[in-house]
């Protein structure tokens, strides 16, 4: 019987996204001249994850996702800044160094020889490489699946297809996707058809969306829980 597949998801799932965020946008706005206060900061993050959730859902294109979300910052600040200087510097910043989420390592150290691993992401492909070389966590995967480069994002069912082409001897039912967001890692792992695990260490509601078919809080529970899914 061959090895089952886990799909995990990158960031809050892996790598700790809005630790790095924070760092990165503080930077940022240093370089512009501009006082990273948490109020600014925390501006920034609300637009910046209304701005990626459109792009879920097919609203709006990656470009106006990277730049619109500076466009929509400095409009709402009265700044005449160039948006495009920003996420030039933002991702500059955004893919040095990393923050593991907690057990993260350990979590791929354990899986590592019993399943086949693999990468799906959202981020932007220059950021995801840095980051990733940064942890050096490459060499667990079979493969990394950066939306910017399927040419799909999460949840879209084709770019979780594409995907699968390129996985060697696929089985849908000995694949799983583990992944902090509803939106995206659940809800695209049930367009495609796969077994679905919601990592929600905040023990935030469900909403709207489907029930995932399963949750962690820690993602030190997932190696036994993966035992008894494929056992």
């Amino acid at each position: 019987m061959t090895r089952p597949i886990v799909l995990l998801d990158l960031d809050d799932t892996i790598l700790d996204f809005h630790k790095a965020e924070k760092l990165a946008i503080t930077r940022t706005f240093r370089e512009l001249g501009l006082e990273p206060t948490e109020e600014l900061t925390s501006l920034y993050s609300e637009i910046n994850a209304n701005q990626w959730k459109r792009l879920e859902t097919g609203e709006i294109s990656r470009e106006q996702v990277l730049v619109g979300r500076f466009d929509i910052l400095f409009a709402r600040l009265g700044l005449e800044l160039s948006s495009r200087e920003a996420k030039k510097l933002y991702e500059h910043f955004l893919s040095q160094g990393h923050y593991f989420v907690p057990g993260a390592q350990e979590l791929l150290e354990k899986l590592r020889g019993d399943y086949r691993l693999f990468i799906c992401s959202n981020g932007t492909a220059v950021v995801q490489a840095g980051r990733l070389k940064s942890a050096g966590i490459s060499p667990y995967f079979e493969e990394i699946f950066i939306s910017e480069e399927i040419g799909f994002n999460k949840p879209d069912g084709e770019f979780f297809r594409r995907c699968f082409e390129r996985i060697q001897d696929f089985d849908r039912e000995r694949c799983i996707i583990i992944g902090d967001s509803l939106s995206s890692d659940i809800l695209g792992g049930i367009n495609a058809g796969i077994k679905t695990c919601w990592f929600n260490p905040k023990h935030k509601g469900r909403g709207e969306f489907p029930a995932p078919d399963y949750e962690l809080s820690e993602l030190q529970q997932a190696p036994a829980l993966l035992k008894e899914i494929f056992c």
